[in-house]
């Protein structure tokens, strides 16, 4: 009797696929990690580019100094240019002096045209960028200069040759008559716009009065000779008295602010006709007063200082009776003491503030943001200024001390308000959510709402989704339960392929044949959606209850699909026919024109298009991965399901799509996401309008295609290229949450069916 001996060791073979099978789980399991790590990584990319916009404005202390030029007389206005090595200060005295910014040096000093016998009393000056100054006088005049750096280059660097000039003469003539009774100029008020220089006042005895200086050159001699034209506007009302003027640079609206905290518009179109046309108390309290009026950028908003600390914008609407209104727009946190100097933003509708408590307050309206409240010091500020790049700020108090401080100031037109939130910009009724990047005029206001984007994103996936979703899944339990084998192996890969078309193709056709010809043919479209329906049913009830028994035995059973193409071809041509019969008798010849006039807006290129464009894209990707879950559902279940009784369509219902539901559900999900971040498609076939609804006949823009329109055109690094990344960034958590919440489903339907 022999015994036989089972040794432990492993074979060759053995070990050779316990190798195999170990590197084939660490290779899968590496690459798995390195894809989850590929993705964290973009993220971590997209989020570094879009941190910055959210970070706080930061100021800091750079050095102090004895205002250039003493200190024994006052400052009535600085600026400093954008490279910030001269600046400029114009003092009460009658001197312009030019310095270096950084030290006080002084570069230049020169002496303004104003009589020995004459005393400054008011100072305006105009929109920053115009460089424009008015100087009211003791004896009804007004001095107007403009100051110019004149900046050139050399090998040794930048050089300047600053100077004032007179903008409607020579030093002999600079000096212009306002008021001919020689009343003290007040208040002052001056704006260049396009039909020449307008100086606005108001006079010791109360009135008000806007004069205007017009330049025409001699087309023969090349002279140019200024006319004056002078007006009496309506004086304010009954114990007001002027504290601010302002005048914006359309000629067409002159602000002027009271020592009783009201505000008054006037239209000063026509000047012989100007009327005062709205009133409103902007100030609150007994005392309260006006005590700083400013316009912002491109003079559309004005920002209202008063005596009690309150900061606010305001803003002309136009009422239900076609008058423009004086309106608050919004507020900002109050000052601790009155209000003592607003200065305006030289490229962007930020402002600073500072008050008689040496506080310095810095505002963006747009994103409703107070980016710094700092304390300078503890005397009273009565000037203030930004660089024109925002990269310094200079403060000088009550004894002519100028605190220059370091700004850092790079996005602040951004908050989550902006972003998600309605927004009141200016030049509208309401506040609402608007993408509009860019612009011709340089004082536009940029507005980024990301909700635009974000509907177009979700409005074009859905019509898409609509389209493809039922004609995917229905055309997949088909091919997979009731198509004959031959005609299976033709049409899945038919099908498939159409996913290897580039979709700059699908694009380009749907926004040069496909958009115009529906519009041409807007009841065929209609037409066809309602009789392809009706009319495979017809087919369905001749097919099973007219046709006889050997008629039905002829065509080989899984074929019978094959017989619809004609009739949809059929029904097609008959649609596409009776459009122009069915647009007289319907819709009065004009179908656009029908809808228009019942309050649908139509745009060629629109939701309806991209619809059916991208539905076409999306079909492939969800009817292979839906047909492969139907048909590999276990033979034994649906042989079970029809021998117990059930009809191929009850065991269709009640046990494959339960069975192949996490197929089917995980293939809508990769439509979807597929549908979310096309791009090309979009881009050529919407006609890229950021409009908030769900109207099928409008079109959309949708973040991808902003990012891909947008990008090449922002530059690197400012506030529209991190807001491109931040869209980028919504995109990607958008489908992340969506594919997230799409495979805990799945699971869970796997897990519930997994028994069948």
């Amino acid at each position: 009797m022999s015994t036989t001996t089972l040794s432990s060791k492993p074979s060759g073979f053995q070990r050779w696929r316990r190798t195999k099978d170990r590197s084939a789980r660490y290779t899968i399991g590496f690459f798995g990690v390195a894809v989850t790590g590929a993705l964290a990584l973009m993220f971590v990319y997209l989020l570094s580019e879009a941190l910055p916009m959210f970070q706080g404005a930061k100021l800091d202390p750079v050095t102090e100094y004895e205002a250039p030029g003493g200190a024994d007389v006052n400052t009535v206005h600085l600026a400093v240019n954008r490279h910030r090595e001269m600046a400029v200060r114009i003092t009460d005295d009658r001197r312009a002096i030019f310095f270096r910014p950084e030290t006080g040096e002084i570069v230049r000093e020169q002496s303004l045209p104003i009589p020995d016998d004459a005393t400054v009393i008011s100072f305006s000056a105009a929109e920053p960028r115009a460089r424009l100054l008015a100087m009211g006088l003791d004896n009804g005049q007004v001095l107007a200069l403009q100051y110019e750096y004149n900046e050139s280059f050399t090998p040794e660097g930048r050089e300047y040759d600053p100077q004032v000039y007179f903008p409607l003469g020579d030093e002999d003539t600079a000096l212009l008559d306002v008021d001919g009774d020689g009343q003290p100029i007040r208040v002052v008020g001056i704006q260049r716009g396009s039909s020449g220089i307008r100086v606005g006042a108001a006079t010791d005895d109360g009135r008000i009065r806007l004069v205007q200086f017009e330049e025409t050159t001699s087309m023969m001699t090349g002279e140019t000779e200024v006319r004056r034209s002078a007006h009496d506007l309506p004086s304010l009302p009954e114990g007001a008295t002027a504290t601010r003027m302002m005048l914006d640079i359309t000629g067409r609206i002159m602000m002027v602010g009271d020592n009783e905290g009201r505000l008054h518009s006037y239209d000063i179109r026509r000047p012989a006709q100007a009327s005062l046309n709205d009133t409103k108390r902007v100030i609150r309290g007994e005392d309260a007063q006006v005590t700083s009026l400013e316009y912002l950028l491109g003079t559309v908003s004005i920002v209202v200082g008063g005596s009690d600390g309150s900061v606010a914008q305001y803003m002309l609407v136009r009422d239900e009776d076609n008058v423009n209104r004086i309106t608050r727009i919004r507020e900002f946190p109050s000052h601790a003491g009155p209000v003592t100097n607003t200065q305006p933003e030289y490229i962007r509708k930020g402002f600073v503030t500072a008050d008689d408590q040496g506080g310095v307050k810095i505002h963006y309206p747009t994103s409703q943001r107070t980016l710094i409240e700092r304390q300078i010091g503890e005397r009273p500020l009565h000037r203030v200024y930004v660089d024109p790049r925002n990269r310094m700020l200079v403060a000088v108090d009550d004894t002519e001390t100028w605190h220059i401080q370091r700004l850092w100031n790079q996005h602040p037109e951004i908050s989550f308000h902006v972003l998600w939130q309605k927004v009141w910009y200016e030049g509208r009724s309401e506040g609402d959510y608007v993408w509009q990047s860019s612009s011709a005029t340089d004082e536009f206001e940029p507005k980024f709402s990301l909700v635009p984007l974000t509907i177009g994103t979700i409005k074009a996936a859905f019509y898409a989704m609509l389209f493809a979703t039922p004609l995917a899944i229905m055309g997949a339990i088909y091919s997979a339960y009731f198509m004959a084998p031959k005609m299976r192996s033709l049409t899945k890969p038919s099908i498939e392929l159409m996913e290897a078309l580039p979709t700059v193709i699908l694009g380009f056709l749907a926004g040069l044949w496909l958009a115009p010809f529906i519009e041409a043919n807007l009841p065929a479209v209609a037409s066809i959606l309602i009789l392809l329906p009706l009319s495979m049913l017809a087919m369905a009830f001749v097919w099973t209850r007219l046709l006889p028994q050997s008629v039905r035995n002829a065509i080989p059973a899984g074929w019978e699909a094959a017989l619809l193409i004609p009739m949809i071809l059929l029904v097609g041509w008959f649609a596409v026919t009776m459009s122009p019969v069915i647009e007289v008798w319907m819709f009065g010849g004009d179908a656009r024109q029908w809808l228009t006039d019942n309050g649908i807006t139509y745009d060629q290129r629109n939701a309806l298009v991209i619809g059916i464009a991208m539905g076409f894209a999306v079909i492939p990707t969800i009817y292979s991965i839906s047909e492969d879950a139907v048909f590999n559902v276990p033979k034994h279940l649906t042989q079970g399901s029809l021998a117990l009784g059930a009809t191929p369509w009850q065991t269709v219902v009640r046990v494959v799509l339960l069975t192949a539901s996490p197929g089917i559900f995980s293939a809508v999900m990769i439509g979807f996401g597929r549908a979310v971040g096309e791009t090309m498609i979009v881009l050529m076939a919407t006609g890229n309008s950021p409009v908030v609804n769900f109207n099928i006949f409008e079109g959309m823009r949708t973040l991808s295609a902003n990012i891909a329109v947008e990008m090449p055109e922002a530059a690197v690094g400012g506030t529209h290229f991190r807001i491109l990344f931040l869209a980028a960034l919504v995109l990607f958590a958008m489908t992340f949450i969506v594919n997230t919440i799409a495979e805990i489903v799945r699971q869970r339907l796997r897990n519930k069916y997994s028994s069948l």
